[in-house]
């Protein structure tokens, strides 16, 4: 049962049967636990080896101009958790901290979801950073909107990247409603980091799946949403995300097999209708065209020139594309050529941005309101 409005940023009650739902874990072990009396909202942050970003992204938590929060920091079986240690330990009276063996972000944040005594949970990576006014925006949109279930919001880019300083939403721009089928076209792309959600919905949906080290959060998003869950989002530029340019290529491929691992979890988990199946399928052939590209670019660079030309074949046979073609063609004929044609190969290395960037929007056309809700609100910006 959701409370109404009070002086403090939210007032909630759960509900018995959430209760109920709560399991405890019992190899996490409690080490220390100062919380706030009664807070509305508890931060989780996911450690593993974080000791050199983590009291900065504190330090962007305790600059909130809403107070009304604790902090639960899980190490999650770091390695480096004497660092990391050493670096909570100005701030070990004003959090709570969990230990336990490594389990992945969606074990942590299970944990911390799990143990919070708060009504609305708020997720922040122990490397991403918040505005001051992060919170309270956040939370001003639960207010006025008390039907909603999750509101995120736009992020600025940050680190080692050509992107260092551009908003996560000039890139992957959330357009329309935040149903199933546009969370699932990325339509509308949610960072984590950029999160506020109810304790109690998330329990519902059946928390993060802790099978998934890569794409947890995208399963979650869609379960929520596929249930019936509201998301709005707003997009004002509330937080601080850290992208690491060095890794993007395994990065690119680990998202990419995450989130096949996804679409299947979907198709056997989830009772679709026959149009939501076809945008699975369609979503799946999407994913692998990227992944055959992005396995082409490493072996090109690799100078492994016949695999290469395989997986640019493998991956046309999606996209139909004649620069694709012309690049495959080059491979197999004068694969030395291609290095020195620097709009095609230009061309080719950008196109995995631009695709989880846009990510298919003619599929717009297909998508349908299901049973006529509407299960979010694009938020206007005060």
């Amino acid at each position: 049962m959701r409370g109404r409005r009070s002086n403090s940023c939210f007032n909630f009650e759960c509900d018995n049967g959430w209760r109920e739902s709560l399991r405890e874990k019992p190899d996490t072990a409690v080490e220390n636990i100062h919380p706030a009396t009664s807070p509305s909202i508890s931060v989780i942050i996911p450690a593993y080896n974080a000791a050199q970003c983590i009291g900065e992204t504190l330090e962007s938590v305790f600059a909130q101009t809403c107070k009304d929060f604790e902090i639960i920091v899980v190490n999650d079986g770091s390695p480096d958790t004497q660092e990391l240690e050493r670096a909570l330990a100005p701030y070990m009276e004003r959090i709570r901290y969990l230990k336990q063996e490594n389990s992945g972000p969606a074990g942590a944040r299970n944990t911390a979801i799990l143990q919070s005594s708060a009504p609305f949970v708020a997720f922040v990576d122990s490397d991403d950073l918040w505005l001051p006014r992060y919170l309270a925006e956040q939370m001003r949109a639960f207010n006025e909107n008390p039907q909603l279930d999750l509101v995120y919001c736009d992020a600025l880019l940050f680190g080692d990247s050509p992107l260092d300083g551009r908003s996560f939403m000039q890139q992957n721009p959330s357009a329309g409603e935040a149903t199933f089928e546009n969370l699932l076209t990325e339509q509308c792309t949610i960072i984590t980091s950029c999160t506020v959600a109810r304790r109690a919905s998330l329990i519902a949906a059946g928390l993060f799946d802790e099978n998934f080290y890569h794409s947890e959060d995208f399963d979650l998003w869609l379960r929520l949403a596929f249930g019936g869950g509201r998301i709005g989002y707003q997009t004002q530029v509330l937080a601080k995300h850290r992208i690491h340019d060095a890794s993007l290529g395994s990065d690119v491929r680990r998202l990419i097999e995450g989130e096949l691992k996804v679409h299947k979890k979907l198709m056997n988990t989830l009772p679709l209708s026959s149009s939501q199946i076809e945008m699975v399928e369609r979503q799946v052939k999407l994913r692998q065209a990227e992944l055959d590209l992005e396995n082409g670019k490493q072996q090109f660079l690799a100078r492994d020139y016949g695999e290469a030309a395989k997986s640019l074949e493998r991956a046309n046979d999606f996209y139909r594309s004649r620069k694709l073609r012309f690049a495959h063609f080059i491979l197999r004929t004068a694969p030395g050529a291609l290095r020195h044609m620097y709009g095609v190969w230009h061309w080719i290395l950008k196109r995995r941005l631009k695709s989880s960037s846009v990510r298919s929007k003619k599929m717009n056309d297909k998508q349908k309101e299901v049973s006529g809700r509407k299960p979010c609100v694009e938020l206007q910006d005060s």
